[in-house]
């Protein structure tokens, strides 16, 4: 995916990035974060904008800044740096909704030939784990960086 993106700010465990979404709404702080989960090597990811009180991700909200390519471009980018540090981890993702969830899936759907140079890709249906197929409705993604 050779598509622009912002410019990211990460800890030094590349466990949070930041990044600044910039369009008609103006400069909407973004967040993503990458949190252990009860499997051992699996790592769910959320992302959101960032909510300036508290500092934690705002998965609810809908910013609509007209820039969603470029937003999706750089999350990418964050998962090819965590597994670049992290080289055995799978990443978990799923919508807060089930908009959300199709939206990720139109977006992995557009980019899957080039998603499938580097990553595993899995859709989780109906309690199963299936290698990634178009036009299926998947409630949860699995990727994995392939070595």
């Amino acid at each position: 995916m050779n598509l622009p993106r912002y410019q990211l700010k990460a800890e030094k465990s590349l466990m949070v990035f930041e990044f600044v979404s910039e369009g008609p709404k103006g400069k909407i702080p973004k967040l993503v974060k990458f949190s252990e989960t009860n499997i051992e090597n699996v790592f769910n990811l959320a992302f959101g904008d960032k909510d300036l009180k508290s500092g934690e991700i705002d998965d609810k909200v809908v910013s609509n800044n007209s820039d969603s390519e470029k937003v999706l471009a750089t999350v990418v980018a964050t998962v090819y740096a965590f597994t670049d540090k992290y080289p055995e981890s799978w990443i978990f993702a799923m919508g807060s909704t089930k908009g959300r969830t199709r939206l990720y899936r139109m977006g992995i759907t557009k980019y899957l030939n080039d998603i499938r140079k580097d990553f595993e890709v899995l859709g989780l249906k109906e309690n199963l784990w299936h290698p990634f197929k178009k036009e299926i409705e998947y409630e949860a993604f699995l990727v994995k960086r392939k070595k």
